[in-house]
Order: structure tokens, then C-alpha cells, then sequence
């Protein structure tokens, strides 16, 4: 007993407060339950790209400007029990507005996802050409040290030339033998 009254205060600071028992950190927190969907935001992107793409073709502005024509067209000379929008247009300007509120953000967002493939394409690209820099240095430093060793390497004629130099050197130094002082008397 006077073992839990220990372990009790303990586990309380100085106010008597029992302190709730430390989370783990060894194992992951239980999930949290959301208010809102779960999304896959790379599928959500891609999504948005394929949107912001037809956004920006002609067949879309083809599509939206039969629309409004058609629009206008049955608003202006249908019967006025048929037509849905009177004049002003206001459902058509509304839905425009709505049209533009989601397009906007989408094409923003596939603009950045495009910038950032940019910036990770540019990202390889710089370190590409730091690797090409450094391989052509080295291959410079190679390509003059082989130039200063081939510098000192003797070649075939010029140890021919030298060889020769010392044939003649030779024949002018050397002294005739006896035997061929006396063939060149006779």
C-alpha cells in the first residue's frame, strides 16, 4: 500500500495532479479521426492537370463559346415559360463565375505541381553538369600529364639520331689497332 502511495505521488507533480501516462514513441500514434474525406493528392493533381490541359485548348473555348450562344439563343426567342435566364443573364453569369472559381485553382495548382518537375528536372540537370565539368577537368589533367610524359619518352628517331651521334663520336675517337695500321701501309 504504501508502495502504490509512492508510485501515486510520484507519477503527480507538486500540485496532486495525476499526470496522464507518456505516450510511446517506439510505436505510431493511433489514427486521428477526420471531419473531412480523405483524398489522394496525386491523383487530385493529376486531375487538376488533365483539367487545366483541356482549359487551355481551342476545342474548350470552341465548346464554352457554343454553349453561351445557345444559351443566349433559347433565353432570347424561346417562350417565356421554356426560358430559364431572362435577360440580364444572371444564372449565365453566375455559372461563368462558378466556371472561373474552379478553374483558377486548379490551373494554379497543376502549375505548380509542373513547377516543381521543373525545379527537380533543373535540380539533375545542374548536378549532370557538375558531373560533365568535373569529368572533363580530370580528363584535361590526364590528357597534360600524359603530353608532360610522353615529353620525356624517348622516340624511335631520336634514339636513332642518338645512336648514330655516338657511332660517329666512336669512329673519330677510336685509334687504329696495329694490325690495321699495317693493312693500310701495304
Amino acid at each position: 500500500m504504501a508502495g502504490d502511495d509512492r508510485a501515486k505521488a510520484a507519477s503527480s507533480g507538486a500540485s496532486g495532479l495525476v499526470r496522464p501516462p507518456r505516450a510511446r514513441i517506439d510505436q505510431p500514434k493511433d489514427p486521428r479521426r477526420r471531419l473531412l474525406p480523405e483524398y489522394d493528392p496525386e491523383a487530385f493533381g493529376r486531375f487538376s492537370e488533365r483539367i487545366a490541359r483541356f482549359l487551355g485548348t481551342g476545342r474548350f473555348i470552341v465548346w464554352m463559346t457554343l454553349i453561351i450562344i445557345l444559351w443566349v439563343v433559347w433565353n432570347v426567342f424561346a417562350p417565356t415559360a421554356l426560358r430559364f435566364d431572362e435577360y440580364p443573364f444572371i444564372f449565365l453569369t453566375l455559372m461563368l463565375s462558378l466556371q472561373a472559381s474552379y478553374a483558377a485553382p486548379l490551373i494554379l495548382l497543376a502549375q505548380n505541381r509542373q513547377d516543381d518537375r521543373d525545379r527537380v528536372t533543373h535540380e539533375q540537370d545542374r548536378k549532370q553538369n557538375e558531373r560533365s565539368i568535373a569529368d572533363t577537368e580530370y580528363l584535361t589533367r590526364e590528357i597534360a600529364a600524359l603530353r608532360m610524359g610522353l615529353g620525356e619518352v624517348a622516340t624511335r628517331d631520336w634514339i636513332r639520331s642518338e645512336l648514330q651521334d655516338m657511332v660517329r663520336d666512336m669512329e673519330d675517337r677510336r685509334v687504329p689497332s696495329p694490325s690495321e695500321s699495317d693493312e693500310g701501309d701495304r
